[in-house]
Order: C-alpha cells, then structure tokens, then sequence
C-alpha cells in the first residue's frame, strides 16, 4: 500500500489508460466523452434512429435486418461490442412487436456465433437497461447490448 490518499492514487490512475487498480477492473477510458455528455449525438434527433441513415463509412451499422439492425457500439467495453437496435422508435421493450423481439433474439444468436468464430470469444454479456433508473445511457430507444468477453479481460 502507498503512502499516498486515495484521491490522488484513483486520479493518477484515471489518468492513465490500462493502469491496474486494485478492483481489477476493465478500463475503457475512450467512453468519457460518453461519461460527460452527449458526444456524438445531435440535440433532438434519436442517434438509433438516424444510424442507418448516415453514410455507410460513418454508421457503424454493420448488418440490417427486416424489423431491427445490428451496430457497433459507439463506446464499446470491448472489442465487437454490438447494439441491436429495432428501427421502430420504442423505449421499452415490452413495447416491441412479435416480429421485433423475434428478430433480436436471432440477431443476437447470430452476433454471438460470429463474435466466436471471429473473435474468439469465451462467453458474452447480453442486455437491455431499461429507463436511466436501470442505467440506460439512452433510454429513449430500445436496444439490446451483446458484449463479447474472453477469460484475461479482467472483468
């Protein structure tokens, strides 16, 4: 143990990407723009909803489907961290239809067969925060998280 506070050793180690702490926890530094506002989100207009309307080089959108569309996360926690997203603008999920809930369940399956076959995963954290009460970053479009996870990622 350091002679030094703890403030001074959980901001020296913010301070640096990657630097272990004693939580062991996985670092994703690169989400504080995420963390401190509305980076990359245009006031008033939904960031799920316009995704597939951007250029392809810009949408990060990377399979669509009849009812929902699959898209890599902004601020991922790790690498292949994917949203599947219906393009119908709901908050909840049991607002969603049959045919939307179908097709994020076979999004999903499928976004975790190529995550293994691709990327090797060892396992997955699969999930929806539903409402800012839950954690929801935006809460005013349905969206399912599939977070791929491998057995050294520390969290």
């Amino acid at each position: 143990m350091t002679d030094e506070t703890p403030d001074a050793v959980l901001r020296e180690t913010w301070e640096v990407p990657g630097a272990p702490d004693s939580f062991q926890r996985l670092w994703v530094p690169h989400r504080i723009g995420y963390i401190h506002g509305n980076e990359g989100r245009t006031p008033g207009q939904c960031v799920f909803c316009v995704a597939t309307d951007l250029p392809e080089e810009e949408n990060l959108v990377v399979y669509e489907g009849s009812h929902c569309y699959v898209v890599l996360n902004l601020f991922p926690y790790n690498p292949g961290h994917v949203l599947i997203c219906p393009y119908r603008h709901i908050a909840q999920y049991d607002e969603a239809n049959a045919e939307e809930t179908a097709e994020m369940a076979t999004l999903t399956k499928q976004a975790m067969v190529f995550l293994r076959q691709v990327g090797g995963a060892h396992g997955f954290n699969i999930g929806m925060n539903q409402g800012a009460i839950a954690g929801a970053g935006i809460e005013e479009h349905l969206h399912q998280h599939v977070v791929p996870r491998w057995g050294q990622d520390s969290n």
